[in-house]
């Protein structure tokens, strides 16, 4: 029994420390020295944004890239963060920069605030994400779920559309089967009827021969 123990104390042990060496990993896309990871000039967007860093990461690059918006919570995942630098990306202040304007407002680094400004849409281009108004990223929100909505109704829609096609053809097949069946039987039914008065004026022909 205990040496039982002292295996699955060790396949734990084993186990505990590949995962943190996994989280501990630098990102392929990003080049990590000690606790600076650089993944500026990367050409990354937010799709391609790796979904995590070392958990040990003291500065962040992420400079010169195609960013418009941050994946909620991404940063908040580095405990030990002490600088992020972020300009040179074109930041799109919709609902998708909430969550960079929240981190943003709880940072002391008076240029790394400077340097994170919209691109679109155009009426906010060149305005600080930090000193944008909540209404006014709200109001863009709505606009966002208005479409959403709209997207929704179209789909909802168009997948009732074709269930009813696909109803009405069931109908339509169902009803031919039943035509084809009941032709079937019919001649089925005449085939039989023909080969029994052949076969019974066989007999009586027969009789009367005999």
């Amino acid at each position: 029994m205990r040496r039982v123990l002292l295996v699955v104390k060790v396949l734990l042990s084993v186990l505990c420390s590949e995962m943190f060496v996994v989280q501990a990993v630098c990102p392929q896309v990003c080049s990590c020295t000690g606790p600076v990871v650089d993944c500026s000039k990367r050409s990354l967007t937010t799709a391609t944004l790796p979904s995590s860093f070392p958990p040990h990461t003291t500065e962040l690059h992420l400079n010169d890239n195609h960013l418009t918006a941050f994946p909620n919570a991404l940063l908040d995942s580095l405990p030990a963060l002490r600088q992020a630098v972020l300009h040179g990306n074109p930041w799109s202040c919709d609902c998708g920069i909430l969550y960079l304007r929240g981190w943003l407002l709880k940072q002391r680094n008076n240029d790394l605030i400077r340097n994170v400004s919209c691109s679109f849409p155009a009426h906010l281009r060149g305005r600080l994400v930090v000193h944008l108004v909540e209404e006014e990223v709200l109001e863009s929100c709505r606009y966002w779920t208005c479409n959403l909505a709209l997207a929704s109704q179209i789909s909802l829609f168009i997948f009732i559309t074709v269930q009813a096609l696909l109803l009405a053809s069931v109908i339509l097949f169902l009803r031919r089967f039943d035509r084809l069946t009941r032709v079937s039987l019919r001649t089925a039914a005449e085939t039989f009827t023909d080969d029994a008065t052949q076969s019974n004026e066989y007999v009586m022909l027969k009789q009367r021969n005999m």
